[in-house]
């Protein structure tokens, strides 16, 4: 058991002795409380041992007295330290802000995050393009192998997904259609509603849509776990690019097979119309064919044809850009997955109403 702690006036130099832990600690804070003379220094050097009570103690009166602290061996002065920084004010409980306040604060905080997204979106378009025009300048940097193989990830193995959603509302449309153009006799137009929206708009739309929940989040999850087990900086340490061996050649197979699969969607959405009018509206399949041709445009083919492409990049870089930003843990992955996929789906159905209206001031209508 060590002696219990003491101090000793030395001309304002105070001298303190035993031990300075809360077993022998005494009435030593009441004794320097009431201590009033003037203090220049505080030695410790005559103390057995210190514990966080007895640093506590010493810091305060330092602290009230502006007294320099002596003395100490390094582990004493290691948790000194550690006391003085932990003596910080409480933060301060806020007062409750209005629910009014709060909605507004979380609306502009929303904006600002959609502005930064928005910002950095158009930074990783511009990163995409300056790797595409890099691999043409380079031909031989291009990643063939695995730009086939984003191919059969998005084409090939979405045909079968893409063509049933679309065979279903193709009939959906055809039903919908007959049953509320029948009230004015006019079920023959239903071929009119089903070639016009489907070549024009569904088809494209929903492949994009399809596209963005399929591929778009494959692209969120396959980069950022990447990201996470930091294959990306290794790659960036061997000196290849990540934009020119990941970006680039999912965004190339996005670009290309957009077009075709929203044609193929288009085709067996009018497929599956075609069917319910010969079973509903008993229109043969050859009459049916003849008044497509009659009534669909081609600039209806070439709409969905252009739009189609930059749905597919808008998809690819969204869901790029959104898995090369997970940091920290693998929730992160997920979240960046969801954002993705929100955040293509969102930024087609916007370009598609800027495509209508470009296409209908344009005479394409």
């Amino acid at each position: 058991m060590g002696a219990l702690a003491d101090f000793s006036d030395d001309g304002g130099r105070l001298r303190f002795s035993g031990d300075l832990s809360l077993a022998q600690i005494g009435d030593l804070p009441t004794r320097l409380d009431a201590h009033t003379g003037s203090v220049s220094a505080i030695d410790l050097s005559g103390i057995d041992r210190i514990d966080t009570i007895g640093a506590w103690i010493v810091h305060r009166f330092a602290k009230r007295t502006n007294a320099a602290i002596e003395g100490l061996k390094p582990e004493q002065q290691h948790l000194l330290e550690q006391v003085q920084r932990a003596d910080q004010a409480a933060p301060m409980r806020k007062a409750p802000i209005s629910p009014f306040t709060r909605v507004l604060g979380e609306i502009g905080e929303a904006v600002a995050i959609a502005g930064r997204t928005l910002l950095g979106l158009l930074g990783f378009l511009g990163a995409t393009v300056i790797a595409f025009f890099n691999v043409i300048r380079h031909p031989r940097r291009f990643r063939f192998n695995a730009t086939v193989q984003r191919f059969e990830v998005v084409g090939v193995s979405a045909l079968g997904i893409v063509g049933l959603m679309s065979f279903l509302i193709g009939i959906v449309i055809a039903q919908q259609g007959a049953v509320q153009l029948r009230q004015f006799g006019a079920e023959v137009f239903t071929i009119n509603l089903i070639g016009r929206i489907t070549l024009r708009e569904l088809g494209v739309l929903m492949t994009a849509i399809m596209v963005a929940g399929r591929s778009g989040s494959s692209f969120a999850a396959q980069l950022g776990t990447m990201k996470l087990t930091e294959e990306i900086d290794a790659m960036r340490t061997i000196g290849v690019s990540p934009m020119e061996a990941l970006v680039l050649p999912r965004t190339i197979a996005a670009v290309v097979l957009m077009p075709l699969l929203g044609f193929y969607s288009s085709l067996i959405a009018i497929i599956g119309g075609g069917l319910l009018c010969w079973w509903q509206l008993e229109i043969p399949p050859v009459t049916y064919i003849a008044r497509l041709r009659e009534v669909v445009p081609i600039t209806d083919l070439y709409v969905g044809l252009i739009k189609a492409p930059v749905f597919g990049a808008i998809i690819a870089v969204a869901g790029c850009f959104q898995g090369m930003q997970v940091e920290g843990d693998a929730e992160q992955v997920g979240t960046r997955t969801t954002s993705a996929v929100v955040q293509a789906i969102f930024l087609v159905i916007v370009l598609d109403a800027i495509f209508a209206v470009f296409f209908e001031r344009i005479g394409w209508i």
